[in-house]
């Protein structure tokens, strides 16, 4: 009976809190058929705000991707001095809110009130309230993933390929690219969907230093929020439902990797 009844609130809890509000999003968006739903799409700001979520993404995760490689690399396989610091400011980005991180932005890029905002803007260089502003927050909150995926592989398979591989002469970039690369494949692969996933879905830290420009430097997530309060709801509800195909279509491919990575 014990076991029903656990079965029972695990999948209550579930059901609660994700499935019914995605559930009713849905429902929302297509009660009047599929054509409001494409007409909100279309539409030149929600389009825009669709498109700088993927050049966001796109720019971001291939930066964070090849931090969080050498990263791993440089914790696991060299003797560095304050692991445990390093570890735990890899970390940070879970602990610390996203609206915090996008103040922090503001104080060291912003114009007038910044360490460095002035000087780059005296270059023609806007950080704040622009895009690049946007990927920087993006990539802050984003950043933890893919070390943290490929740490433990690396632990895993040890360093006697490479040693061997050195031996017979191959140099640090042969030895990386046709020993290390291939062992951690499905670690970085692995965290690049997570890393993605989180990029599409940010909010709290863009909000804060894209200065919500409509057409300008919304993203779909800033873009739901403002067509909501706007009593766009057709809108708010459609570009929602895009977002979260791509974070379902995210999941799907990592659960069809995970068996591959586990064998």
């Amino acid at each position: 009976m014990s076991r029903y009844a656990l079965r029972f609130v695990a999948l209550g809890y579930l059901l609660m809190l994700l499935i019914i509000p995605i559930g009713m999003v849905l429902y929302r968006t297509f009660q009047d058929g599929f054509g409001p739903f494409w007409d909100a799409i279309q539409q030149p700001d929600a389009m825009h705000a669709l498109k700088l979520t993927l050049e966001v993404t796109l720019i971001a995760v291939p930066i964070n991707t090849v931090f969080g490689i050498v990263f791993a690399l440089m914790l696991v396989r060299h003797d560095v001095p304050g692991k445990a610091f390093w570890n735990a400011l890899l970390a940070l980005p879970f602990a610390v809110s996203p609206v915090i991180v996008g103040l922090g932005l503001i104080l060291v890029y912003g114009r007038t009130t910044g360490w460095f905002g002035d000087d780059l803007a005296a270059q023609g260089i806007d950080v704040i309230f622009s895009v690049p502003g946007i990927v920087l927050a993006t990539m802050f909150v984003s950043l933890p993933f893919v070390a943290r995926e490929v740490m433990p592989v690396l632990r895993e398979i040890g360093s006697e390929q490479e040693e061997a591989a050195a031996t017979l002469g191959a140099s640090n970039m042969q030895t990386f690219w046709r020993v290390t690369l291939p062992a951690i494949r499905w670690g970085v692969i692995y965290g690049v969907i997570l890393t993605t996933a989180r990029c599409l879905g940010e909010y709290g830290a863009v909000a804060v230093v894209s200065g919500k420009i409509i057409g300008e430097t919304e993203t779909g997530t800033v873009f739901v929020e403002r067509a909501y309060q706007g009593f766009d709801k057709v809108g708010a509800y459609s570009v929602s439902v895009v977002l979260a195909l791509m974070a379902i279509a995210t999941v799907a491919v990592m659960s069809l990797i995970k068996p591959r990575r586990e064998a």
